[in-house]
């Protein structure tokens, strides 16, 4: 597998580029954002950076490829916007999905 890569808005993966991520996708539309998930889970990226509001646009297309693979990894992260309110927990599923436990507060 390779290592890294980033799906956002154009400042969110220029960001990332400036900062020395190679593989970058900049992506406008839902489809655009689920053609660049499928391209870079066939290139075996093991670790997908996304923007939390493209994440949420395309949530079922993720489930529905992720499920529960250990990889991909998938991290969401905010946009220039800022965090958006979620109803879960990303990184609380992230865990209990590697490790198989869920983390209480």
């Amino acid at each position: 597998m390779k290592s890294v890569a980033v799906i956002g808005d154009f400042d969110t993966v220029t960001g990332f580029q400036l900062g020395g991520l190679k593989e970058g996708r900049i992506v406008k539309t839902n489809q655009e954002a689920e053609n660049a998930l499928d391209e870079l889970i066939e290139n075996k990226i093991s670790i997908i950076i996304i923007t939390e509001k493209i994440a949420g646009n395309i949530r079922e297309f993720i489930d529905k490829k992720i499920g529960s693979d250990l990889l991909p990894m998938i991290i969401e992260i905010p946009d220039k916007s800022g965090s958006s309110e979620m109803d879960s927990d990303p990184m609380g599923e992230l865990i209990k999905r590697v490790i198989g436990v869920e983390m209480v507060k």
